[in-house]
C-alpha cells in the first residue's frame, strides 16, 4: 500500500494527541509535519510526551505546505482555524480530513465548491467515531417509524458549541425522511427559558456539559405505549481514532467533498 504523508494541526491537543499516535503507528502513514500555535521551528521531540519524534513544528500552515510535501492534512482544532486550515490545504493540492465540529452551512457550502473546482477530496466528520456514525444511521432508520423524537449529546465542559456536531448531523438525517412536527403539548409553556431545549423542526435537542464525560448521545423515540433509546458513548478519545484512519485512507480515492463519515462508510 502506497505510503500517505500526512500533516496534523493541533498535535498537542487530547484528540491531536492520539492521532499523532495514529500516524505514527500505522505502517503506511507517514508523519511530515505538525502544525501548533506555539513553539515554531522547534521538534515535536522538544515537548512533552513526544519523546524521539524529530518531526518540525510550524505555526503557519502554509509555511508548511511550502516546505514539506503531504497527501492529507488531518485538521482537529476549532471550527474558525479549521475553515481557514482546509482552504489552504485545497490551494496546495492536500486533502483535508477535518474532525472539528461548528462548521457554518456557508462554510461547508464554500468547501464543496473549493473542492469541486479543485477536484480534490475533502472530509468534515462532526464525529470519528464509528460507532457514533451508526447510532446516527440507526436513528435515521428508527425515524421512518417514529417521529416523535428528543436528542440528548453530553460531553465535558471544555465543549465550545452546543449543541454539537453530532447532534445537529443526527437532526439533519432524521429530517431527510421525517416530516416537520411540533412535539409536546400544542399548549406547552418554559416556565424556565431553555427547558426544553433547541428546536430543530419540531424535535428538541437537549446539551449537557459536565467535568468526567467524552462524547456520549441519546436518541428517544416516543409512540403510543413505547419508547426506543439508541445510544453511543465515548470513553476516551482513542474511540475516535478507527474513524480518522478510514477518512485518511478513503480521502486519497475521492475527488469530492465530504460531510459525515456515514458517507464513507458501507
Amino acid at each position: 500500500m502506497k505510503t500517505i504523508k500526512i500533516i496534523i494541526a493541533g498535535p498537542r491537543g487530547r484528540m491531536g494527541r492520539e492521532a499523532v499516535k495514529l500516524v505514527c503507528s500505522t505502517d503506511h502513514f507517514e508523519l511530515k509535519a505538525v502544525v501548533d500555535h506555539k513553539h515554531d521551528g522547534m521538534k515535536l521531540s522538544d515537548l512533552e510526551g513526544f519523546p524521539q519524534l524529530d518531526i518540525p513544528i510550524f505555526m503557519d500552515l502554509e509555511k508548511c505546505l511550502q516546505d514539506i510535501e503531504a497527501d492529507v492534512l488531518i485538521d482537529l482544532t476549532t471550527p474558525e482555524v479549521g475553515m481557514v486550515h482546509a482552504k489552504t490545504a485545497l490551494e496546495y493540492n492536500v486533502r483535508p480530513v477535518v474532525g472539528t465540529t461548528g462548521f457554518s452551512k456557508e462554510d461547508l457550502e464554500e468547501l464543496q465548491a473549493i473542492c469541486q473546482e479543485k477536484e480534490l477530496g475533502c472530509i468534515i466528520a462532526p464525529n470519528f467515531a464509528i460507532g457514533a456514525v451508526l447510532m446516527m444511521k440507526f436513528s435515521q432508520i428508527a425515524a421512518r417509524y417514529f417521529t416523535d423524537i428528543e436528542i440528548i449529546e453530553m460531553h465535558h465542559d471544555q465543549k465550545l458549541d452546543a449543541p454539537s456536531g453530532t447532534a445537529i448531523k443526527t437532526a439533519e438525517m432524521i429530517s431527510s425522511v421525517r416530516s416537520t412536527k411540533k412535539q409536546g403539548h400544542p399548549g406547552e409553556k418554559e416556565t424556565v427559558t431553555g427547558a426544553r431545549g433547541a428546536d430543530y423542526q419540531g424535535m428538541h435537542i437537549h446539551s449537557v456539559r459536565l467535568p468526567g464525560l467524552i462524547a456520549h448521545q441519546q436518541v428517544l423515540f416516543g409512540s403510543d405505549g413505547q419508547t426506543l433509546t439508541i445510544r453511543h458513548d465515548s470513553y476516551n478519545r482513542g474511540s475516535f481514532m478507527s474513524g480518522v484512519k478510514v477518512a485518511v485512507e478513503t480521502i486519497m480515492n475521492v475527488n469530492t467533498f465530504i460531510y459525515g463519515l456515514e458517507n464513507i462508510l458501507e
